[in-house]
């Protein structure tokens, strides 16, 4: 018998650009990167230098502080670049992939019990794709996780069905969840959307969840299930993430392998790709953006949580969605952002475009300017979640952490503040400064 959730607080943003057909297209990338950005709490050390023959999952970088940490190459090639940024912050390592190269043999791996299953995680790569409650963060080895949460779909705007990652994986989640079982005491919490044909996985405890995004987040489904108290960890992965621990488990192999939704108003002929993890974008929307005079803005990932990008850009973590607006920078309308246009979008009744129920072409423009924090109530209209949300926004700013605590930082993730940030009249990047928050609250309290 399955945990029932049934969520009324959320919006779900009907953009135009998704995905009608689900038939996949192969795309073969020239070059993947890793950007070690995407792995909070990972403080990244070349493994390589550049003109370095390199192994499909074979390690690029490691953790500074935890060398068992690595972060993998996911095709065989020759590194292309490490490149750096401000203090020789490395920002990206870039292989250029030998398609000629044959796949290493792999012998099927050993977790017959805790140890070899963390050993295993942390040499393929597939530890840094999991995330530790508190803090948002790459998992600590020396942490036990009082439970394991695996989001089983995705529910930002234009996101694939989960059933287009699942197809025929029955095993390799079944192998995951038996894995992952040996690193708790606890249970292993699998979420599913309803209507959404994900049959039971054995070991795990089935939630059905029903209701707009943020439902797909995994601090929802935490929050709703079995909450982090303080001195507590819990661990959180996507379900495809959990495909690849099954396959790896199973085969030896890593599998690098991923399907993106590419997606948006500006993309001719929306569609899913079947590509590499990493993959360098220009190949992924090769011919595939409209012939506009106008700016666009290309993102990896979703609108609300994404990377802002370019066409020589790479595909960021989780690796499975691109996004391509209008950049609005080149717009002149008369009222600017209060004009009454039934083209707008806005959750605000003030404008005829809250009643229309048309599909959204959002641009990336901010519609207003920043400014103090107005206490509206608006933030929590759109969190599912027992928290105060803008008084927790106000004492990050403010670093009270006692206040932070007891207000539930420990809960939440940047990604939770993706919703409140859209309809936030005070133009707030909410996301950074709950990513702040965190940082600077785990920096504190070590």
């Amino acid at each position: 018998m399955s945990i029932k959730i049934s969520l009324k607080k959320g919006l779900d943003l009907d953009i135009l650009g998704g995905v009608s057909d689900l038939t996949l297209t192969a795309v073969a990338p020239s070059t993947v990167a890793i950007v070690p950005d995407d792995y909070p709490g990972f403080t990244p050390k070349p493994a390589v230098k550049e003109g370095d023959r390199v192994e499909s999952g074979q390690p690029l970088l490691y953790d500074k502080f935890n060398q068992q940490i690595k972060l993998v190459s996911p095709a065989a090639g020759t590194v292309k670049a490490v490149v750096r940024g401000e203090r020789r912050k490395i920002e990206r390592v870039v292989v250029e992939i030998d398609s000629h190269a044959k796949e290493p043999s792999a012998a099927k791996p050993s977790a017959g019990n805790a140890d070899d299953a963390r050993a295993l995680l942390m040499e393929s790569g597939l530890w840094a794709m999991m995330r530790q409650r508190p803090y948002d963060i790459v998992p600590d080895p020396d942490a036990k996780p009082r439970d394991i949460f695996v989001t089983g779909f995705d529910s930002a705007p234009l996101a694939a069905p989960s059933t287009v990652y699942l197809a025929g994986k029955e095993r390799e989640l079944a192998a995951g969840v038996e894995l992952l079982s040996k690193l708790t005491e606890g249970k292993v919490y699998v979420s599913r959307h309803d209507g959404e044909a994900l049959k039971d996985i054995p070991g795990a405890e089935m939630v059905d969840v029903s209701g707009p995004h943020p439902a797909g987040n995994a601090s929802v489904l935490i929050a709703n299930v079995a909450p982090v108290n303080k001195g507590e960890t819990v661990w959180c992965l996507d379900i495809v993430t959990l495909a690849r621990i099954g396959a790896t488990v199973m085969t030896g192999k890593i599998p690098a392998d991923t399907i993106v939704a590419v997606t948006g108003s500006e993309v001719e002929h929306p569609r899913l790709v079947s590509t590499l993890i990493g993959a360098e974008l220009s190949a992924l929307l090769a011919g595939n953006l409209k012939k506009e005079t106008h700016h666009v803005r290309i993102i990896s990932g979703n609108p609300l949580t994404g990377h802002r990008a370019s066409m020589d850009g790479y595909l960021r973590y989780p690796y499975t969605q691109i996004t391509v607006i209008p950049e609005g920078d080149d717009v002149a309308e008369f009222m600017g952002w209060a004009a009454l246009s039934p083209k707008k979008s806005s959750v605000s009744r003030s404008f005829p475009g809250h009643f229309l129920r048309h599909k959204l072409n959002p641009d990336a423009r901010l519609m207003g300017g920043r400014r103090a924090i107005i206490m509206s109530g608006e933030y929590d209209k759109v969190i599912p979640m027992d928290i105060m949300a803008e008084y927790l926004i106000k004492a990050i700013i403010a670093r009270d952490i006692d206040r932070m605590e007891a207000l539930g930082i420990y809960e939440v993730a940047p990604e939770d503040f993706a919703l409140a940030e859209y309809v936030d009249t005070s133009k707030l990047p909410l996301q950074q400064i709950v990513r702040d928050g965190l940082d600077y609250l785990r920096k504190e309290l070590k």
